[in-house]
C-alpha cells in the first residue's frame, strides 16, 4: 500500500532534513567510527563501513571528513567511548517504535527518549516489546520514473528477495542484510540508480492512520530524530497517501 512507501516517506520528510544537513553529517560520523572501531578501516574488508561510506557520499559529505572519521574510529579515537542501544515503544495510536543511537553518555540518551515518548503521545517500552514486529532487511528504492519489469528482472538475478511496486509507483528491492551490497551494486552496473538504499528494520505489518493521527506520529518521529544521538527511527506506521506533515 501507498502509505507505508518509502518513497513516499521521502517526499514527506527530505524538505526537512535537507535543511539538517550538519546533523546527519554528525550521525553519519558517529557510525563511521563504530563501524571502523568494530570492523577495521578497510573498505574493503567491512561489509558494514562499505555501505555507510555509500552513506556518506549520498549524503554529500566531504572525502576527507569520512576518512577522518574512519581513521579514528579503526585508530580507538573516540570509537571507543561510543555504545549503541536501541529503544522500543509506543507512539500515537499504537504504532510501533525501534529508535537506534550512538552515545557517550547512557543516562542522557534514556532520558531523552522517555521524555519524546512521553510529551508526544508514547510509552517507551521495555527491550523486546516490539523488535520481534520488524526484521533486518536491505532496502533498494527506485522512483517512480523507473520501469517496473526491468527493475524486477535485474533485481532477481541479482539476488534479491523480493521487489514490491507500491500503488504510488515506488519500487522498492527487499534483499538480505548480507547480500544487500552485491545486489545493489549489480543494479547500479545494470544502469539502474536507486533513490534511497540502506540495510534497516522493515515492520512485518503496518499500523494505518488518518491524518490527524499521522501528524501526531510524526512529531514523535522528527522529534526523536532530533537528538543528537539518535541514528535511526523505525516504525510501523502507515501513512494516508494525501498526507502533508503541517
Amino acid at each position: 500500500m501507498a502509505g507505508h512507501s518509502k518513497w513516499s516517506n521521502i517526499k514527506h520528510r527530505k524538505a526537512g532534513q535537507d535543511a539538517k544537513r550538519a546533523k546527519v553529517f554528525t550521525k553519519i560520523i558517529r557510525e563511521l567510527q563504530i563501524a571502523a572501531r568494530d570492523g577495521g578501516g578497510s573498505v574493503e574488508d567491512n561489509p558494514s563501513l562499505r555501505t555507510l561510506v555509500d552513506k556518506a557520499k549520498a549524503a554529500q559529505m566531504p572525502k576527507d571528513t569520512m576518512e577522518r572519521a574512519i581513521a579514528r574510529g579503526a585508530g580507538g579515537e573516540d570509537g571507543n567511548e561510543l555504545t549503541s542501544l536501541s529503544y522500543e515503544g509506543y507512539g500515537p495510536g499504537g504504532v510501533a517504535f525501534l529508535v537506534e543511537t550512538v552515545t557517550d553518555n547512557k543516562n542522557r540518551i534514556v532520558a531523552e527518549v522517555r521524555h519524546a515518548f512521553d510529551r508526544f503521545g508514547g510509552n517507551l517500552g521495555t527491550t523486546g516489546s516490539v523488535a520481534y514486529l520488524f526484521d533486518k532487511k536491505g532496502q533498494i528504492l527506485f522512483s517512480p520514473e523507473h520501469d517496473e519489469d526491468v527493475i524486477l528482472e535485474a533485481a532477481l538475478e541479482a539476488g534479491a528477495d523480493d521487489v514490491v511496486t507500491e500503488v504510488d509507483g515506488s519500487i522498492e528491492v527487499f534483499t538480505t542484510p548480507e547480500e544487500f551490497m552485491n545486489v545493489k551494486e549489480a543494479l547500479i552496473a545494470a544502469g539502474h540508480e536507486p533513490e534511497n538504499s540502506e540495510v534497516g528494520m522493515v515492520p512485518q505489518t503496518y499500523s494505518l492512520l488518518d491524518a490527524e493521527m499521522s501528524e501526531k506520529v510524526m512529531r514523535l518521529i522528527d522529534h526523536l530524530d532530533d537528538l543528537d544521538d539518535v541514528q535511526n527511527v523505525y516504525t510501523n506506521a502507515e501513512f494516508p497517501e494525501d498526507f502533508v506533515q503541517e
